[in-house]
């Protein structure tokens, strides 16, 4: 919204009058005003002085932002009295003009700028802003008080075209936002923007100017006199007269008919005094019958109080019922209880000596390890033994067959055999150490292969079991993916044929009830986090179902065998089913924070939830989800009351004083999101496909290694049996060479030498081997003895399991026991329920009887105060009564009821009465508009005719001043105003229409038209816009003169002027002020 800014040239010394020196210009620039050097002087056909005072109502200034072409024009600060704005086409003249008559609730078609108020809203922007200053001074100002000397009348105009105004007092402060309020401000300033005579605008004075109807001008008069307005109040009023006379003449046959009604109903209530006997006897009657009614309930109640001692005397019997068998349950469930301990007793002591079994086998086949080594250390040197005894032998026997045949050979041969022996000897010896070493390598090769093959065992074996695995995860994720169409599949591939099967037997009537499961299938979780711990505690309940009776059961064991193959079938409970759920309170578990699985279910089926809270005890489980905080509440020092066990939202079961973790990490039958379990199998599936790879990687490795080991196995054997040949070949050399030669003495030395080597060696060998045997014989008892250790420790465990397996079987027992004893409490909870029911249905029918009892004392009360005693039935009563009403009804046809006919006589009075008061109403205002409508419309037809008088003096007197002559003659009959101007003193007779005048002369007479108007109209101010657009220099200075007189001779009126001419010839006065506009930038489009 633009700011609003005073103006300079506006002293304001007093409220209520302006003075303007000669010295202060008349010319105010605006934002876009532009200063006129050319200041005439004093002109002699317009000069006054003294003080302008002015009427409440004028503009004091005018701000336009973003309106039309405009972006911001203004503020302009007007004159009291004569104001001009000046401007060339496209400067802003009309926008403001516009904008006055918008902002002054005027509409868009008014102004002739526009058929919407969104057409004044420039081009690119979201609205537009005017705002108003008008005065507020002297006897006329509106709320001066709140208001203050102005009030500013600030107008919004927005893209859709919307108008929103705001109504502000002269400090800035909002007064309102309602258009109400603007028009009891216009009204009160009698400011009228749709008048033509205030506001004439170019289109309106060209219309005027051109208009060749003297009806046209006729209507133009009537309007700019508000005789129009008058005219159509007169019309409204005659026909709401009209329409009142004949409402009136409809009402007066109707009063007729009002008056004939009332005198029957008159007739009728004159003749009511017959029955009045009649009506007292059947209001004794009437007594008797209520306190009559009274005794009887009274006989009612007796019974039925003497039953109910009776049957509360008798609950007794169930009640010591249900405690002995509380009692046994109790009982059972504590040996139960024990029982359960010394299990986990005897599990505990197993678990405990798991630990010191597995370290026992690993010492035991760490000590075998140790002994097999030492096996195979004794083995060699057990063969190195014998291998240099018999080269020993060898050796001698060479020796001394060569002592034999020194004789034979001669020195140079003795010394050939003699190099050629001692080099087979030497290969020999090579041959026998390479031989040992493949030994060596052969054990090592056989042993990498049996401890291969064995991890490769074990790997199969932890393959099969991988496999199975994935081959369950297979299953599960097919089964989740066909339960996208089909939840049921979730438990079991066969449950919806087993579901159909039951269906179509119960059809067929073969089950007394229909049985009800899996009953995982109809329950559902409230918070699906709890999932996996309910799945959890209910195990197979979850896919389990229950029957009625045992034949039922039986037909269900049938379906099953024929749906389900053989293997492992859904589990039947049996028990009776109850319409409602068993009341829990008293053993359930109430925790503040945590709720029961009871609690957390949401059950629709009665059968469901008490199958449930029988087998599994589900009103007495917790549901935690923090795994830390179940185990704090369940083995703190104050454990929650009637908790016997809690759940986490990992699975983990949590008792007083223990924990057992759980083996499953998913819910799968309960699971509230089927394609994240989806997803998830699907990842656990890949992941274990990609481990299932490298397991058979791992397997296909080990499988080369053995092929490996296998290979150089069989290289080492041959390799070993080629050399073995080999020495084999060099011995039988070795031999041949010993038995031809014959060597010397001195020959002899060297194979003596290397038979006391070999000798030496089988010493020391033979020390080596008796230090082998002694270290096999003690790891051999090491290893018996830790392999004894270890049976001992296995024997303990299996017979501490075998304890286990009996202990089971007496807990088994004890199970059925208290299953027994809590199926014998359930009954005669149910029969004593049962019989409680019973009572309190007695004890209801009994309060609703004396209620009953208490009401008809009541009613009996109200009808004979007193209580009497009445011999007579109630029966012969009420036939008395129903005798005397018939002889009532019988009379009231003829007569009719009396408080009807009091009622129809009382209402026919009351409608008379009202009517004729209503009648007499509408013939007074009749009357009165008659006279007020003469009065009226005489008044209007005076002041019609008066103010043609003074409009016609006033044109003539115009016309007079340019020399001009003219007639106006008024036909109000006819409804049409003709004028007629002879330009120039000349004869009446010569006189022409307007229509023959040139332009000017026709603005001219039209100003005059105009300004007559103005004499005999009120308004604080006038606004002409180009009124001088068809004259020629003389005219206008003419009209001007006329113009400016008529203004100086209504000082307390604001006129403004709106013209493209150069107003630099208008005299300088301090009533005068001239607005200058600047050109319009034609390239910006902008003032």
């Amino acid at each position: 919204m633009a700011k609003r800014r005073t103006s300079g040239a506006s002293p304001g010394e007093n409220p209520n009058k302006r003075i303007r020196s000669s010295s202060t210009d008349g010319e105010q620039e605006g934002s876009n005003a532009g200063s006129d050097g050319d200041d005439s002087g004093p002109s002699k056909r317009f000069q006054c002085s003294g003080d302008v005072v002015s009427d409440a109502g004028i503009v004091e200034s005018i701000t336009l932002k973003n309106f039309m072409c405009h972006s911001l024009l203004g503020p302009f600060a007007f004159g009291s009295n004569v104001n001009f704005v000046v401007g060339n086409n496209g400067s802003g003249k009309s926008a403001i003009l516009t904008a006055l008559i918008v902002a002054l609730g005027g509409n868009a078609q008014a102004t002739n700028r526009g058929s919407s108020l969104k057409g004044f809203v420039k081009e690119g922007e979201s609205s537009a802003d005017v705002s108003i200053t008008l005065r507020n001074k002297g006897r006329d100002a509106y709320k001066p008080e709140a208001y203050g000397p102005s009030i500013i009348v600030d107008l919004r105009i927005t893209r859709e075209g919307l108008r929103t105004y705001k109504l502000r007092s002269t400090s800035g402060q909002v007064m309102s936002t309602k258009k109400e309020e603007l028009v009891s401000i216009l009204d009160n300033f009698n400011i009228q923007v749709n008048n033509p005579v205030s506001v004439l605008t170019q289109e309106m004075s060209k219309y005027f100017l051109h208009s060749k109807g003297e009806g046209d001008k006729y209507k133009f008069f009537m309007k700019a006199t508000q005789l129009e307005q008058m005219k159509e109040d007169f019309f409204h009023i005659k026909t709401t007269k009209r329409i009142t006379e004949d409402k009136v003449e409809q009402n007066s046959e109707y009063l007729k008919d009002l008056k004939r009604n009332f005198l029957e109903k008159e007739d009728r209530y004159k003749n009511l005094a017959s029955i009045g006997e009649m009506h007292t006897k059947l209001e004794e009657l009437q007594k008797q019958m209520a306190w009559t009614l009274v005794s009887e309930k009274e006989r009612e109640v007796e019974p039925m109080k003497e039953k109910l001692q009776s049957d509360k005397r008798s609950t007794q019997k169930y009640d010591e019922k249900v405690e002995e068998w509380k009692n046994k349950a109790e009982e059972a469930e504590k040996k139960y209880k024990h029982i359960q301990e010394q299990l986990e007793e005897i599990t505990r002591k197993v678990q405990e000596l798991q630990p010191k079994s597995a370290e026992l086998k690993t010492e035991a086949q760490k000590r075998n390890n140790l002994l097999k080594s030492c096996e195979l250390t004794v083995h060699r040197c057990r063969t190195n033994l014998r291998d240099l005894e018999k080269d020993k032998v060898q050796l001698s026997s060479r020796i001394n067959d060569l002592k034999l045949s020194i004789s034979q050979t001669t020195g140079a041969e003795s010394q050939v055999r003699a190099e050629r022996v001692e080099q087979v000897q030497t290969e020999l010896e090579s041959l026998k150490h390479q031989t040992s070493t493949l030994g060596q390598q052969i054990d090592q090769y056989e042993h990498a292969c049996s401890r291969a093959k064995e991890e490769q065992a074990k790997m199969e074996r932890e393959y099969k079991m991988f496999q199975k695995s994935i081959e369950i995860n297979e299953r599960k994720l097919q089964t989740m993916k066909s339960s996208r169409s089909n939840r049921l599949r979730r438990f079991g591939e066969h449950m919806p044929a087993l579901l159909s099967a039951i269906q179509e037997a119960h059809k067929r009537g073969q089950f007394k009830h229909r049985p009800r499961g899996p009953l995982g299938y109809l329950i559902s979780l409230k918070d699906p986090e709890l999932a996996l711990a309910v799945e959890v505690c209910l195990k197979s309940l979850i896919k389990a179902f229950t029957c009625d009776n045992y034949d039922d059961e039986k037909v269900l064991k049938g379906l099953m065998a024929n749906v389900f193959p053989a293997g492992r079938r859904p589990t039947i409970i049996t028990s009776s089913f109850l319409p409602h759920v068993h009341d829990t309170r008293r053993r359930a578990v109430n925790h503040p924070e945590y709720p029961s699985v009871l609690q957390a279910l949401e059950i629709e089926d009665p059968v469901v939830a008490n199958c449930l809270i029988d087998q599994r005890g589900i009103e007495s489980i917790l549901l935690i989800k923090n795994r830390t905080e179940a185990r704090r509440v369940m083995q703190g020092s104050n454990p929650p009351a009637n908790c016997t066990q809690a759940f986490s939202k990992d699975g983990d079961q949590n008792f007083n004083n223990r924990t057992y973790s759980s083996d499953q990490n998913r819910a799968i039958c309960l699971s509230g999101d089927v394609e994240e379990e989806i997803r998830h199998l699907e990842r656990e599936l890949e992941n274990q496909k990609a481990q299932k790879s490298r397991f058979q990687q791992q397997m296909g490795k080990l499988d080369e290694d053995v092929k490996q080991n296998q290979g150089l196995q069989r290289r080492a054997q041959a390799e070993q049996k080629n050399i073995k040949d080999k020495a084999t070949r060099c011995g039988l050399e070795l031999t041949d060479l010993k038995n031809v030669e014959e060597p010397q003495s001195e020959d002899l030395s060297p194979l003596e030498e290397d038979l006391q080597e070999i000798a030496a060696k089988i010493s020391s060998k033979r020390t080596e081997f008796e230090e082998a045997k002694t270290q096999l014989a003690e790891l051999k008892a090491d290893y018996e003895k830790a392999e004894q250790e270890y049976k001992l420790h296995k024997d303990t465990i299996s017979t501490i399991a075998e304890e286990a397996d009996s202990v089971k079987d007496e807990l088994s027992k004890i199970d059925q026991e208290v299953m027994k004893s809590k199926h014998h409490k359930k009954h005669y909870d149910e029969k004593r329920s049962a019989h409680l029911c019973y009572i309190k249905t007695l004890e209801e029918q009994l309060k609703s009887k004396e209620d009953d009892l208490k009401v008809s004392v009541a009613k009996a009360a109200e009808i004979c105060p007193e209580r009497t005693e009445v011999r007579r039935t109630a029966k012969s009563l009420d036939s008395e009564m129903s005798r005397l009403k018939v002889k009532i009804a019988t009379q009231q046809e003829q007569q009719g009821d009396r408080e009807e006919v009091v009622r129809q006589y009382r209402e026919a009075l009351e409608s008379y009465k009202n009517m004729s008061q209503q009648m007499k109403y509408f013939h007074s205002f009749i009357k009165s508009l008659d006279n007020v409508m003469t009065h009226r419309l005489q008044a209007y037809a005076d002041l019609r005719k008066f103010l043609s008088a003074r409009c016609k003096y006033y044109f003539d007197s115009m016309l007079a001043q340019r020399g001009y002559s003219g007639r106006m003659t008024f036909d109000h009959k006819n409804e049409t105003l003709s004028i007629s101007v002879q330009p120039g003193q000349g004869n009446k007779a010569d006189l022409s229409d307007m229509r023959s005048l040139s332009g000017g002369e026709r603005s001219f007479s039209t100003v005059c038209f105009v300004l007559s108007l103005w004499a005999i109209t009120e308004a604080p101010f006038r606004c002409l816009d180009e009124f001088d657009v068809y004259m020629d220099m003389v005219n206008r200075r003419i009209s001007m003169d006329m113009m400016l007189k008529v203004a100086a001779g209504q000082r307390y009126r604001q006129f403004i002027f709106l013209t493209p001419q150069n107003m630099s010839s208008l005299p300088v006065s301090n009533i005068l002020r001239i607005l200058r506009l600047k050109d319009p930038d034609r390239g910006q489009n902008k003032s």
